[in-house]
């Protein structure tokens, strides 16, 4: 089990060690219906082209916030690549020690959104995430170490999480994991020791579990197998946070004007991990910075809100 660090229990200490975030990085196409959808035909729309992927979203989400940031992805060594790369560069975010592969390209997630913003579709060629091996992984070994909060998503090989799960849970390090789809949740390892917190939402829940066990079931396993902090997502419904040995909690979920879905889960999952980075065993608190961050993110088509700076981390 992740072990809370005493420093996080210190006021006033400052954090200086990084966040290290694993995982996908792509450029995100959002293509919005202007009506109501019609199969087998032309349907007018409006498109909009950032950057993307769960980790590269949250990492420069935690970026803007002001918290020390790095991310190991992987990128094709082609325009859209190196967009990417340059992006992180411009606001801070250090790429290092990325893969830039030059015979691949790179990675895109392409969203169909009905015209209120709600996702209808999603197609996700992010063949270069599966890169990101266990081998690859050895070159950051030393800055793993140096890191404060380590953060992944399911894009990552089994193999390679099940790699920084057995370091974490032998450092003592915090790891959250970030569900992408529920494709790709059987990519996690059945033994969970070593992840503090797993952010999920009901679909990826029923993708692990089908319909064996009930909602309540499913959590107390996930926290058997040595999850300790589970947070679920609920959509309109709210978010359930369920911690080991104690009782579930509902956050109803703010209701701002819609404009964008797809880029508030990755806003909700870094207001997360940076109130866990600051107090490892505060997942509420984290809840809610989380939930402040997501709602904001709604008022914006961009995958993550052109203006996120430090202050959104105070309410």
């Amino acid at each position: 089990m992740a072990l809370p660090n005493p420093r996080h229990d210190m006021p006033g200490t400052p954090l200086t060690a990084p966040i290290l975030c694993f995982g996908g990085a792509n450029m995100d196409r959002k293509i919005c219906l202007t009506g109501a959808l019609r199969m087998g035909c032309s349907n007018p729309a409006g498109q909009t082209e950032t950057p993307g992927g769960v980790a590269r979203n949250v990492a420069e989400s935690l970026a803007r916030l002001g918290l020390p940031t790095e991310l190991i992805t992987s990128v094709g060594n082609d325009a859209a690549g190196q967009s990417l790369l340059s992006a992180a560069t411009a606001i801070g975010l250090t790429t290092a020690g990325s893969l830039v592969a030059s015979d691949a390209a790179t990675g895109s997630y392409t969203a169909l959104l009905d015209a209120q913003g709600q996702l209808l579709l999603a197609l996700a060629a992010m063949p270069l995430a599966d890169r990101l091996t266990p081998e690859f992984l050895a070159a950051s070994q030393g800055r793993r170490k140096q890191a404060q909060l380590l953060v992944v998503d399911l894009n990552l090989p089994t193999e390679s999480l099940a790699l920084l799960l057995g370091e974490a849970y032998e450092q003592g390090k915090t790891l959250l994991a970030l569900a992408v789809s529920e494709v790709k949740m059987e990519r996690l390892p059945a033994d969970l020791r070593g992840l503090q917190c797993l952010l999920l939402n009901g679909g990826e829940l029923q993708a692990m579990f089908g319909n064996k066990l009930v909602q309540s079931e499913a959590l107390a396993e996930l926290h058997r197998r040595g999850v300790p902090q589970v947070l679920l997502t609920l959509g309109a419904a709210g978010v359930i946070c369920s911690q080991q040995g104690s009782s579930v909690q509902l956050f109803p979920e703010q209701q701002p004007a819609l404009i964008d879905v797809s880029g508030a889960g990755d806003a909700f999952a870094a207001g997360v991990c940076a109130g866990l980075y600051r107090q490892p065993q505060d997942l509420l608190q984290a809840c809610s910075i989380g939930l402040r961050l997501a709602a904001r993110t709604l008022h914006t088509m961009a995958s993550v809100h052109p203006d996120l700076n430090p202050d959104w981390l105070e309410a």
